[in-house]
C-alpha cells in the first residue's frame, strides 16, 4: 500500500461502524418504512452528526504533527557531530536517533490497525522520526553545504504541484493508477530491505547510493513514485471526509501524509547528493 496509516479496509470497517454508532448504550435510529423508526430531528446537530473528519480539521493536525517534527529536527541536527572547518569534513550519526526511527515506525503501523490512537501516535512519530531526519540531514549538509535547504524547497515545491494536479483533475486516482503505485511503492521497500539485509553482511546494491546516470536515474523515479503517492494521500483524505470519518481520521490523515513527505524528502536528498557528486 502507499502508505502503511492508510488503510482501506480500515477506514471501510470504520465508516460502517460511524453509520450507526452507539450512544450510553443505544444505537443511533437508522430510518425504514416505519412512522416508528423515523428518526428524531433535534436540530442542525445531533449526536451522529458531529465530530466528523473536516479538511480544514486535517490541515490543522498535519501541521501540528509538522511543527513537532521541526523542532525535534532541531535537535537531531544538533546531536549529530558534523564539523569541516579547514580539512576533511567529518560527521557521526546519533544511536539514539536508531531508536526514535524504530519508535516511530512502530507508531505509525499501530496507527494503521488502531486509527483512534492516531491522535497519540502521530506526535510519537513526529518527534520520533523528525529527531532522526534532523541528524541525517545534518550528515549530508557536513558534506555538500546547502543541500538541506535546496531538498526542502524541492519537497515544498512538489508537494504543492502535486496538490494543485490532483484538484483540477489532470491527475486521476483510478484503481488502476492506486494500484500501479501500490506496486511500485511496495517493490522499492522490498528493494531497500534487501539492501539493509545485504550491508549486514558487507554487500550493497551500488546504484542506490551511487551518482552515476543509472543511479541519478533510480532516484528520479523513486522521487516520481513518492510524488505520486501524495495523491493517494489527498484522495483518501477527500474520500474520508466525504464519507464522514470520525473527527480522529484527521490525525490519521496528517500521519500519512506526513510519513510520504519525510519520504519524499529523503529521496530528495539522496537525488540531489548523487547529482553534485558527479
Amino acid at each position: 500500500m502507499s502508505n502503511p496509516v492508510f488503510n482501506d479496509e480500515t477506514m471501510r470497517r470504520d465508516a460502517a461502524g460511524w453509520a450507526a454508532p452507539v450512544r450510553d448504550g443505544h444505537t443511533a435510529p437508522v430510518p425504514t418504512g416505519s412512522p416508528l423508526n423515523a428518526p428524531v430531528n433535534d436540530g442542525p446537530t445531533t449526536p451522529w452528526s458531529k465530530d466528523v473528519m473536516t479538511v480544514n480539521g486535517t490541515i490543522t493536525a498535519t501541521a501540528s504533527l509538522l511543527i513537532l517534527l521541526l523542532i525535534s529536527a532541531s535537535f537531531g541536527w544538533s546531536a549529530a557531530g558534523g564539523t569541516a572547518p579547514t580539512g576533511e569534513a567529518t560527521y557521526s550519526f546519533p544511536p539514539v536517533a536508531m531508536i526514535g526511527i524504530i519508535v516511530g515506525f512502530i507508531a505509525v503501523i499501530v496507527s494503521s490497525f488502531k486509527p483512534m490512537l492516531a491522535k497519540f501516535l502521530g506526535p510519537i512519530y513526529a518527534l520520533g522520526y523528525g529527531f532522526a531526519v534532523g541528524a541525517i540531514s545534518k550528515g549530508y549538509e557536513t558534506f555538500q553545504n546547502g543541500i538541506v535547504l535546496q531538498a526542502v524547497g524541492a519537497t515544498i515545491s512538489v508537494f504543492f504541484v502535486m496538490l494543485v494536479l490532483y484538484r483540477t483533475r489532470i491527475i486521476k486516482v483510478t484503481d488502476k493508477f492506486r494500484r500501479s503505485i501500490i506496486f511500485a511503492t511496495l517493490g522499492i521497500m522490498v528493494l531497500y530491505g534487501v539492501s539493509f539485509l545485504m550491508s549486514l553482511f558487507g554487500a550493497s546494491i551500488s546504484f542506490i547510493n551511487s551518482p552515476s546516470l543509472f543511479g541519478i536515474g533510480f532516484s528520479v523515479v523513486v522521487c516520481v513514485v513518492a510524488a505520486m503517492n501524495l495523491a493517494l494521500d489527498f484522495d483518501r483524505v477527500e474520500k474520508g471526509v466525504a464519507a464522514g470519518m470520525p473527527k480522529t481520521y484527521e490525525w490519521v490523515s496528517a500521519i500519512g501524509l506526513l510519513v510520504t513527505l519525510v519520504w519524499l524528502y529523503l529521496e530528495m536528498l539522496r537525488l540531489l547528493s548523487k547529482i553534485q557528486s558527479r
